[in-house]
């Protein structure tokens, strides 16, 4: 039976070398780590300790969690209904997102005509980017509104009370790109 850690880190780290042009010789000396190791490391073959994979994590100016990760494709189709979708109420919200991107969320909502939708204050130091594609749709945050409509944008501190709705006559579409702040 394969151990998927080990073989996802040996994956990930040789697609990461080599998609900078470096050999295991110059990783190694980057990382200070003995060639035969990064070589056991591609391999699938190494146990590394915690130190290790922080050090390869650092020269590769990834977490460590990614390196651990199962490897990402070249590239992906995703269909509609594979995106994650949840509905708030009237307001269809769609991720865009299928892989966590560290420090981000964004999502595709549409709102019918008179739909609302009450926002989750995020943690402190957060912005909120909110654009409308389509339609008019009112935001109201930090005891201000703003009537929004298509390409037309708005940033605000997306840790207070907001709130999202549609005042015109047609559905309204809109995205939301949500920057967390460092903790």
């Amino acid at each position: 039976m394969r151990d998927d850690t080990a073989y996802n880190l040996a994956q990930n780290i040789r697609q990461l070398r080599e998609a900078r042009g470096l050999t295991q010789q110059q990783m190694a000396k980057l990382t200070g780590i003995p060639r035969p190791t990064w070589t056991n490391l591609e391999s699938g073959a190494a146990n590394p300790t915690l130190a290790i994979l922080v050090r390869v994590a650092a020269a590769l100016q990834l977490r460590v969690e990614e390196l651990i990760a199962p490897p990402k494709a070249a590239a992906r189709f995703y269909r509609a209904h594979e995106l994650p979708l949840k509905q708030r109420g009237q307001v269809s919200v769609r991720k865009l997102l299928p892989d966590p991107l560290s420090g981000f969320e964004i999502e595709r909502m549409e709102f019918p005509v008179g739909a609302s939708m009450t926002g989750i204050p995020h943690t402190p130091g957060t912005r909120e980017y909110l654009t409308c594609e389509r339609g008019t749709l009112q935001l109201q945050a930090a005891g201000e509104s703003w009537l929004l409509g298509p390409g037309e944008l708005v940033v605000f501190r997306g840790d207070q009370r907001h709130s999202y709705k549609n005042t015109g006559a047609e559905p309204a579409i809109a995205y939301s790109v949500v920057a967390f702040s460092p903790v």
